[in-house]
C-alpha cells in the first residue's frame, strides 16, 4: 500500500516490491529532499499507479519517479509505461541490477527512459543524489513550469506555426498548440481579438498576443535573452552547437568574461537528436534536448552569457578587438572569437520540396511532428547515423517507416549498433538505390516519386511524411573577405593554412596560427565548421575546450 501522499508539495515516487529496498530507498531521497519535496512510497507497481491518480485527481506534480526492475506481476518497465499516460512529463529512472542492464537498455526506447540506477546505489552521495539533482533541475526547468506555458495557435500544415514550435521546443520553452481548427484555439482567437487569415497567434505568459512574430520578436517575449548586457567581452562565441556550448562552459569557467550567440537555438544538429548513444558517460543513451539542456544550464551556472536569435552578419577586425555585427545593426566585440556555427541541413533539390518544406516535409528530427505521425506511413531520407536515430524513434508510433537510401549499403555510413536496432525494428524499411525525384501535394505533402538507381524504374507512394538528412553545409558566407575557407565553405585553421610552409596572406605574426587558429589572429574555429573536422558530438566538446585554451594563450602573449 503506498504511503499518503502530500497535495502541496511536488512529489518524488518510488516503488520496489522488497519492502526493505523500498524503506532504504524513500529513507536516502527524504535525507536529501525532504525538506522540499513529499518523498511516496509503494511497494507494487498497482499500489503505485492508485497513488498517481489520486495524485493526479489533487493536481499533485510529480518530478520523479523510480521503479524496480523485477516486480511480481508488473515489472518497472509495464509501471513506468502507464505511469506515462499519467504523468508524462516526470523523469523515469529504473532500479536494475547488473544482470538487468540490457533490460534497462530497451526500456529507452519504451518508456523514454531518463536514467537506470544499478543496485546498490551506495554511497547516495556518489550514484543517487547527483542524478536526482539533475533530473530534478531538468523537471523544473520544463515541466515545473505549467503555469507559464506559452500557447500557440496555428494550421496544422502551416510551415510557420511548425517553426515556431520547433523554436520554442529547442529553446526549452514549454508551450501548448492548439489548432485553429479545435475550440480552445478558437476561443484563443477570439480572446486576443484576432482572425485566422494570419497565424501563428502566440499567446505569452503574460497574456501578450503575438500574431505571426519573428524568432527574435518571440525570443524577447518568452523570456530568451537576445540583447548583450555589454559592449566587450573577453570570448565572444558565435554558434551554440556541442562546440559552442563546450567552449562556453569552459571559457566562463576559467574566468573569461564569455558571451555565446546563437542564430536559432542552441543544441545545434546534434540538439534535433533524438538518442545519442556513443557518447562517451552515457552508456544508456541520451536525447539531444536533454545534453543540450544540461550544457545550456553548466555554462549559466559559471556565468558564461547565451543570446538566442541573433543572426550573426559579419566579423570585423578593429585593431585588437574582433566585432561581431548583427542582423539588426547592433555589434559586440571582444578580444577573441570562437567560431562555432556548425552545419545546416542540405537541402532537396526536387520539384515540390521547397514549396512543401514544414508542410510534410522536414528537415531534421523536427521532434514537435512526431506526435502528428502516429499510426501514419513516414519516409526518411538518408542512410546516416541522424537518419537511423530519427527512424528508431519514429517508428515508435508511425505505422510504418521507410528508409530511402542512395548508395547500395546500409553500413557504409551508419554506425554498426544502430544498423542492428534498424534491421531488427519490424516496422522500418529500408530501399537502398533509391532516390526522390518529386515531391507532391497543394497545401501539404501528398505524394513522392521515387526512382530506383539500378532500375531507372520510378513509381509514386502516397505519404504525408517525409524527413530529411542527406548531408550537411556550412553557413560561412558572412565571414567572406575576413577568414579563409575551404571550397565548401569550411573554415581553414592552423596546419592547412601552412600547408606550403608559408604563413597566410596577411598574418603579421611571428609564429604559426595555433592548431584552431584561423589566418586572424585570436579568432578561432571548432567543431563541425572547421574544415577537416571530426563531425562527431564528442570532438566538437573537446574543440570547444581546446579553442578556449588556446584563446588563453592568444591573450597571454598579447
Amino acid at each position: 500500500m503506498a504511503e499518503a501522499a502530500d497535495a502541496v508539495r511536488t512529489v518524488i515516487l518510488t516503488v520496489d516490491d522488497d519492502p526493505a529496498v523500498s524503506r532504504a530507498v524513500a529513507r536516502d531521497l527524504r535525507r536529501r529532499y525532504g525538506d522540499r519535496y513529499r518523498v511516496v512510497r509503494a511497494e507494487s507497481g498497482d499500489s503505485a499507479l492508485e497513488a498517481l491518480r489520486e495524485l493526479k485527481l489533487r493536481g499533485t506534480p510529480v518530478a520523479v519517479i523510480l521503479a524496480d526492475y523485477r516486480m511480481p506481476q508488473m515489472n518497472g518497465i509495464e509501471f513506468l509505461e502507464e505511469a506515462l499516460d499519467l504523468y508524462p512529463g516526470a523523469r523515469r529512472v529504473l532500479l536494475t541490477a547488473y544482470a538487468d542492464t540490457n533490460a534497462a537498455i530497451d526500456a529507452i526506447n519504451v518508456v523514454d527512459l531518463d536514467h537506470y540506477l544499478l543496485k546498490p546505489w551506495e554511497p547516495p552521495e556518489e550514484k543517487l543524489y547527483p542524478v536526482v539533482d539533475d533530473l530534478l533541475a531538468s523537471w523544473r526547468a520544463t515541466d515545473g513550469r505549467v503555469a507559464d506555458t506559452t500557447k500557440v495557435v496555428g494550421h496544422r500544415w502551416s510551415a510557420r506555426s511548425s517553426q515556431i514550435r520547433e523554436f520554442l521546443a529547442r529553446n526549452q520553452v514549454p508551450y501548448r498548440w492548439y489548432s485553429v481548427e479545435e475550440p480552445e484555439g478558437a476561443r484563443l482567437l477570439a480572446a486576443a481579438g484576432k482572425d485566422a487569415l494570419r497565424l501563428p497567434l502566440v499567446v505569452t505568459p503574460d497574456g501578450t498576443a503575438l500574431v505571426e512574430p519573428t524568432e527574435r520578436d518571440l525570443a524577447a517575449h518568452v523570456g530568451l535573452s537576445t540583447t548583450p548586457a555589454a559592449d566587450f567581452y573577453d570570448l565572444v562565441i558565435v554558434g551554440g552547437g556541442p562546440a559552442g556550448l563546450g567552449a562556453a562552459v569552459y571559457g566562463a569557467s576559467e574566468g573569461l568574461r564569455t558571451v555565446l550567440v546563437e542564430r536559432e537555438a542552441t543544441g545545434g544538429q546534434a540538439g534535433q537528436s533524438s538518442r545519442i548513444e556513443n557518447y562517451l558517460g552515457f552508456p544508456d543513451g541520451v536525447s539531444g534536448a536533454q545534453l543540450t539542456d544540461r550544457a545550456r544550464r553548466q555554462a549559466t551556472k559559471f556565468g558564461a552569457e547565451l543570446l538566442t536569435a541573433c543572426k550573426v552578419t559579419g566579423l570585423e577586425v578593429n585593431g585588437a578587438a574582433r566585432t561581431v555585427r548583427f542582423a539588426d545593426g547592433s555589434a559586440v566585440s571582444a578580444h577573441t572569437v570562437i567560431l562555432a556555427t556548425g552545419v545546416s541541413y542540405r537541402q532537396l533539390d526536387v520539384p515540390g520540396a521547397a514549396e512543401l518544406t514544414g508542410s510534410g516535409v522536414f528537415y531534421g528530427s523536427a521532434l514537435t511532428e512526431a506526435a502528428a505521425c502516429a499510426g501514419q506511413e513516414v519516409y526518411i531520407v538518408g542512410g546516416a547515423n541522424s537518419a537511423g536515430q530519427a527512424a528508431m524513434f519514429l517508428s515508435r508510433s508511425a505505422r510504418r517507416v521507410t528508409l530511402l537510401v542512395r548508395a547500395s549499403q546500409l553500413s557504409a555510413s551508419m554506425s554498426y549498433y544502430l544498423l542492428q536496432r534498424v534491421q531488427d525494428a519490424p516496422n522500418i524499411a529500408v530501399r537502398t538505390e533509391t532516390v526522390v525525384e518529386a515531391a507532391h501535394g497543394k497545401e501539404h505533402l501528398e505524394g513522392l516519386t521515387l526512382r530506383d538507381r539500378a532500375t531507372g524504374r520510378s513509381e509514386t507512394v502516397d505519404v504525408q511524411w517525409m524527413y530529411v538528412f542527406i548531408g550537411a553545409e556550412p553557413l560561412t558566407d558572412w565571414l567572406d573577405g575576413t577568414v579563409l575557407r575551404d571550397a565548401h565553405g569550411f573554415v581553414l585553421t592552423g596546419p592547412d593554412l601552412t600547408a606550403d610552409g608559408s604563413p597566410p596572406p596577411g598574418w603579421a605574426l611571428d609564429r604559426s596560427p595555433y592548431h584552431l587558429e584561423t589566418n586572424v589572429p585570436g579568432v578561432f574555429a571548432a567543431g563541425d565548421v572547421r574544415a577537416e573536422s571530426a563531425k562527431r558530438v564528442a570532438s566538437a566538446v573537446g574543440e570547444g575546450a581546446m579553442a578556449v585554451m588556446l584563446a588563453h594563450r592568444y591573450l597571454e602573449q598579447s
